[in-house]
């Protein structure tokens, strides 16, 4: 089948799947927009075919074989339309955060992206969330995401096939809940959750800012007043039942109220005024703003609504780097975890050796080895592939493949006497470039100069 009637065939069937309309549509129900393009898969016949399964199989890959980052962060990269790609990201979600995922692709042709999100728990993998899929295949997909458990998340962004590009993507971190006293903000807490109180019979349940008297306290969430009144601790106090994060935030030493039970507001709606009352009344006027959530609590509230780590500021590596191969100029490269010499290694990498570019940043290329290991390599630690390494007189008639693998297609074979430039090698292959400009990979026992 042609490639122009594989696009048609699948987009046709994709749009129906994800749009949930059209003939065949109830066939469709799975959850999210990436599982349902695989259906879509199996719907144009292409899931059994060389291309179908490596982009399943890549999918899978990305759970398991995932890089670690920290937010904000960002990178560019490269997919490309005849091999297939999926990327995983690790990252540490708290409860009380709100990650914005970003993808941005750039191409003749732009395509669908899919971004799921999975919370993991040692080896296993559960989906939390998910972007909507595009049906007019828009070339940007976000996904704004409330963790619901502080732990580590998983992060896999995967194009849909035949289709390529340039995408850059960006991870944003910023707090749940509107900061609740008018005019500050997280620098001005003073006092934090869990500290010890009456002599350790209890702790402090919230954060305490402190403000001058009569200064707003603002709603942090769009929600109900479940309740306004007086208790010997908080003094004046006010409770909003915030339904969409199951929790109630409570509002404590108030000097006078602004709202009454069962009042709606929204964010940034004066619920009371900064006071001193109730176990307040010998320190300076403050909020104590405390979170309860209806299955655990209280719970910190610091990380609702601290400040966010603002942009993502990394910088992208040159353009002609991605997609390109480049070797390792060092006498050893570590292939790393995450963009950082402080990262695990994953691997040492030779001398010479090849490595895919597959994005990364100006300063940490993220690589693939043959075998599909990725990791980051530091900048400086390698150099292109252009200039020849060195010359070498092959002695026997030797097959150039078009893949380092010893069952690869042979592109052509060169003749005994035939002078090729060494370009990068591998364990057990040579990348090279033969006197007519074919570039293909011999074996390495294979025909080399002695």
């Amino acid at each position: 089948m042609k490639l122009t009637s594989i696009l048609i065939s699948l987009a046709a069937v994709c749009v129906a799947a994800c749009s949930g309309s059209g003939p065949g549509s109830a066939i469709f129900r799975a959850n999210t927009p990436h599982e349902q393009y695989e259906r879509s898969l199996k719907t144009a016949q292409l899931d059994q075919t060389a291309l179908g399964i490596d982009w399943t199989t890549v999918a899978q890959r990305a759970l398991r074989d995932s890089l670690k980052i920290t937010v904000p962060y960002r990178e560019s990269g490269y997919f490309s339309a005849t091999k297939p790609i999926a990327v995983g990201y690790r990252i540490s979600g708290s409860r009380g955060d709100k990650l914005t995922i970003r993808v941005d692709v750039q191409g003749r042709q732009a395509g669908r992206v899919f971004i799921d999100v999975f919370a993991l728990d040692g080896a296993s993998t559960t989906l939390v969330a998910f972007a909507k899929a595009n049906a007019d295949s828009n070339a940007t997909a976000e996904l704004v995401w409330e963790p619901r458990r502080t732990q580590l998340h998983l992060i896999r962004i995967q194009p849909e096939l035949l289709r390529s590009g340039r995408y850059t993507i960006t991870v944003t971190r910023d707090p749940v809940l509107s900061f609740p006293v008018k005019g500050r903000t997280s620098r001005q807490i003073s006092s934090h959750f869990g500290v010890p109180r009456d002599g350790g019979r209890r702790r402090h349940e919230g954060i305490d800012i402190f403000a001058p008297k009569g200064t707003p306290a603002l709603a942090a969430a769009n929600g109900i007043i479940s309740r306004v009144g007086v208790n010997e601790l908080g003094g004046n106090v006010v409770f909003l039942t915030d339904a969409d994060r199951q929790q109630r935030l409570y509002y404590a030493h108030l000097d006078r109220f602004n709202v009454t039970d069962g009042q709606r507001v929204s964010i940034g709606d004066t619920v009371g005024f900064v006071g001193n009352t109730g176990n307040a009344r010998t320190t300076g006027p403050h909020l104590h703003f405390g979170i309860y959530s209806f299955d655990e609590g209280a719970v910190d509230p610091l990380p609702y609504v601290r400040l966010g780590p603002g942009q993502a500021r990394q910088e992208f590596p040159s353009t002609s780097l991605l997609g390109d191969s480049v070797r390792v100029l060092t006498t050893k490269g570590f292939l790393r975890l995450a963009p950082n010499s402080d990262s695990p290694i994953l691997t040492e990498l030779s001398r010479e050796q090849f490595v895919t570019i597959q994005g990364g940043t100006a300063k940490w290329l993220r690589v693939a080895l043959p075998n599909g290991l990725a990791g980051y390599l530091a900048q400086g630690s390698y150099e292109p592939i252009s200039k020849a390494i060195r010359h070498e007189a092959l002695n026997v008639p030797t097959p150039l493949l078009d893949e380092a693998h010893p069952q690869a297609a042979v592109i052509t074979t060169l003749n005994a006497g035939t002078t090729i430039r060494v370009l990068a090698r591998l364990p057990n292959f040579l990348l090279v470039r033969g006197e007519n400009g074919q570039t293909g990979w011999l074996i390495r026992s294979s025909g080399k100069a002695q």
